[in-house]
């Protein structure tokens, strides 16, 4: 009941967003359609006895008109074979694809909402900080959201149809199987009853040999995606690779990887093996099974040909409807995984989100023009290990300001701090009304896409004239770029530390921020070349404020105003 809650409470929100009655509208069609399946297969039931009895009565003319138009039988006007199969397809054709139509809306809907929470009150941020976190967001987002939504319509429909076609061959069984003396007993229908102890055998058995399989395929999910992730990670890192000579130890450290990914493999592959050998033996059984049972009335004239054939069917039909979960077992144990990491991904988010509303980090508020103020600014670790405390702060138009300190003293932090986005601690963050701040860290961050976007980021690729970006690489040396703008390539390989920087600076320069935060931004230059694009920066902006973090002596020179990192305090 656990996984049924988690699913409805995955489920639900789309069948109530705003897409809620073009989802119901299309929902509704398919479930028509695999119904109408069903009522194919019950006609089916009874083409097929009129068939089997003409073959038996060796009736030239009525097998003929069976198949190819339409033949009077005590059942009614039953169309020819041609006819039921031309229409079955064309239904069976409609009910997977817009089956699968429903599958990518929802999946759409779904992949947006999660997306939507993940980006919100940066919650992605927190998560990859703090234990709020999962395993590979990236799988939770793609993998486990299509799985969810495509078991979720093929086993739930799969349910529905099992449901159906239950009720509707059992009546058929009913009255073919008639009533059978066992031990003095008269029991009517007994062919009804017989079907449902093998069914209800059945499911017991299975539940007992594959009930390690939900625990098995939730980790397979997890390692495959642990493995895909070291992969990412190694080619996004070939040069720090290549210049460590370090080969040995990522072949060594992937192979663990997927040796756990094996290992698990190994032991879904024994679990499955078991219910298979199961599950294969309970099909092939029911197979002949209905024709042993029915034997005796067929051999002794109480029911011809074509009644054997049509009750072995209805038999097939009732035992496949109740035995849904033995057929589903492994698929239900898949769904079951996917459920719980997509559960928990959710909760994880909620988790984080409610965590940014409940007092930690900065608190944001509209301060006096021109002026940037911290206030009562305490910073931790996530570890607890406290940076800052009770500080204060303020930056103002047009300054300079150079902060200093040891390595790992905070200064960093602080920089996240005043970006508002450091989650650990509290403080008041004063900023001006319509103030633009641009913050570019050592690394700086550059998106997938042209190199037109990574200039022009996070405005639209297109905010800017060629002209203009034109001034701004020449300006932060980059003039060699220029007819490179509208190339797609992986441009965090591509271009060297330095340039990836100068790249950076070039981005402020066509953003033009009224407050300039720069995290050792500079720190992959030579000194000229630094020099050169403080120079720029000035220049360029001068009614900027530009706070910078560094450790060179000769940035000092720029700026008017130098802070200390000391001690847990701001010194002047």
């Amino acid at each position: 009941m656990t996984a049924i809650r988690e699913a409805l409470s995955l489920a639900l929100p789309y069948w109530r967003s705003e897409e809620r009655w073009a989802a119901r509208g299309l929902l509704a069609v398919v479930v028509g359609l695999n119904l109408a399946l069903v009522a194919m297969s019950v006609m089916l039931s009874y083409w097929n006895r009129e068939f089997f009895n003409a073959l038996e009565a060796r009736d030239a003319e009525a097998f003929s008109a069976l198949l190819f138009t339409w033949k009077q039988t005590e059942s009614g006007l039953m169309p020819g074979f041609v006819w039921i199969a031309t229409a079955y397809i064309l239904i069976a054709v409609y009910a997977i694809y817009l089956r699968q139509a429903l599958q990518i809306r929802w999946r759409r809907w779904t992949t947006e909402t999660l997306l939507a929470g993940w980006l919100s009150d940066r919650a992605y941020y927190r998560m990859a900080l703090t234990s709020y976190g999962t395993d590979n967001p990236d799988q939770r987002l793609s993998e486990d959201a299509r799985l969810f939504v495509d078991e979720t319509l093929t086993l739930g429909l799969g349910l529905m149809r099992s449901v159906v076609t239950l009720f509707s061959f059992l009546l058929v069984l009913w009255a073919l199987s008639g009533p059978a003396t066992i031990l003095g007993i008269t029991i009517p229908g007994y062919m009804v009853w017989i079907a449902i102890l093998y069914a209800a055998l059945g499911t017991w058995l299975a539940h007992l040999i594959g009930r390690r399989l939900t625990r098995l395929n939730f980790n397979q999910q997890k390692v495959e995606a642990d493995f895909r992730y070291a992969l990412v990670r190694f080619r996004d890192s070939t040069e720090g690779v290549a210049l460590h000579r370090g080969e040995a130890e990522e072949r060594g450290a992937l192979v663990t990887r997927f040796r756990a990914l094996m290992e698990n493999f190994w032991a879904l592959m024994v679990a499955t093996k078991r219910l298979t050998f199961f599950t294969a033996g309970y099909t092939q059984v029911a197979t002949v099974f209905p024709f042993v049972v029915a034997a005796p009335a067929f051999f002794a004239g109480r029911i011809p040909l074509g009644g054997l054939t049509q009750t072995a069917q209805a038999f097939g039909e009732v035992q496949g409807a109740l035995s849904w979960i033995v057929d589903n077992y492994a698929s239900l144990t898949e769904w079951r995984a996917t459920v719980t990491r997509l559960t928990g991904f959710r909760d994880a988010l909620d988790a984080a989100r409610a965590a940014a509303h409940e007092g930690e980090g900065m608190r944001a508020a509209t301060g006096a023009p021109g002026l940037i103020r911290l206030e009562g600014l305490n910073l931790r670790l996530p570890d607890g290990r406290v940076l800052l405390e009770d500080a204060a702060l303020e930056l103002r138009a047009g300054e300079r300001v150079l902060l200093t300190g040891a390595s790992g003293s905070g200064k960093s932090t602080l920089f996240r701090a005043l970006a508002g986005i450091w989650p650990f601690g509290h403080g008041r963050l004063e900023t001006p009304e319509g103030g633009r701040a641009l913050f570019l860290p050592q690394r700086p961050y550059l998106p997938l896409g042209t190199l037109r976007r990574v200039l022009c980021y996070p405005a639209a690729a297109d905010a800017f004239s060629d002209d203009a970006i034109a001034a701004a690489l020449s300006d932060a040396g980059l003039s060699h770029l220029a007819p490179k703008l509208d190339l797609e390539e992986a441009w965090s390989q591509l271009l060297s530390g330095g340039e990836q920087q100068r790249v950076a600076l070039a981005r402020a320069l066509l953003l033009k921020p009224d407050w300039l935060f720069l995290d050792e931004a500079t720190a992959s230059l030579d000194p000229a070349g630094e020099r050169a694009l403080y120079e720029v920066l000035a220049e360029r902006l001068p009614g900027a404020m530009i706070f910078s973090i560094a450790h060179r002596p000769a940035v000092a020179e720029y700026h008017s105003r130098h802070i200390r990192f000391s001690d847990g305090a701001l010194v002047e």
